[in-house]
């Protein structure tokens, strides 16, 4: 992997396409997304980074806030010279793709996966604390064999036990630190809904049927305030539909760019 002030990314694929960026989710790494960067570097730019303190980027003070991860995202693109990318995010990094959009503008169409536009509630923010609390007490595996399970949907129980286990070995191994740092940043982050009425770029939703974190009927919602937007609904995967069902997601995915 390359590097940009610490953050660590990779940039591969046909640079007369167009320029992907996929912001991974909590508490994952760029890996996530590998199914895409196979699947769409024939054709497009692909750009791959690990968020700030989570898989190869660095992980410094672990003090983040969700400007933090902002920031890192537009010194990246201006760093690569994009030109209106597609900015891709998931979960975590959907907050931080809308984020971006509201603060610098710079992109040609969002792609938001199992996100919300709303900040946390009291109830989110306490059971974030209790997360960076159990990290503390009990170590990071503890914390991700109990976070991880239920992000999957459970249709395809056997494929999901296996994805289960590759993804509690890969964030089991990151910095404590990291993972805390994602934590109090996503405590920290504002509140986009207000922006979504004023996005004019295209917008892609992207929600798994099974998602228990951000539900269907929460993202349809999210969807309706923004003019234009295109909602697919995603059957067979929960909070993570790009490594659940990665040809499906992929179908949706091709199917919007081709608009653009």
């Amino acid at each position: 992997m390359k590097d940009m002030n610490g953050i660590k990314y990779i940039e591969i694929g046909n640079k007369s396409g167009k320029d992907i960026v996929f912001v991974h989710g909590f508490p994952f790494d760029h890996t996530m997304w590998d199914h895409q960067a196979a699947y769409f570097s024939d054709q497009h730019n692909v750009v791959l980074y690990d968020v700030r303190g989570l898989g190869e980027s660095e992980v410094g003070s672990g003090q983040f806030t969700m400007e933090t991860f902002v920031d890192d995202l537009n010194n990246l693109i201006n760093y690569l010279e994009l030109e209106k990318p597609v900015i891709c995010g998931l979960s975590m990094g959907g907050y931080i793709a809308l984020r971006y959009a509201e603060k610098y503008g710079n992109h040609g169409a969002l792609v938001l996966c199992d996100t919300k536009a709303e900040a946390d509630n009291d109830v989110a923010k306490l059971n974030r604390a209790n997360g960076i609390a159990a990290i503390k007490s009990s170590g990071l595996t503890s914390f991700v064999e109990g976070f991880i399970p239920g992000l999957l949907a459970e249709e395809n129980q056997e494929r999901e036990d296996l994805l289960k286990v590759d993804l509690i070995n890969r964030s089991s191994g990151f910095e404590p630190e990291g993972v805390i740092g994602s934590l109090l940043a996503m405590i920290s982050r504002t509140d986009t809904t207000e922006f979504l009425a004023s996005i004019k770029n295209p917008v892609l939703v992207v929600c798994g049927e099974e998602d228990k974190f951000t539900p269907v009927p929460l993202m349809s919602v999210m969807a309706g305030r923004i003019k234009n937007a295109k909602f697919e609904v995603i059957e067979g995967a929960g909070h993570i539909p790009p490594l659940e069902t990665p040809d499906k997601f992929n179908k949706v995915l091709n199917d919007f760019i081709a608009t653009l």
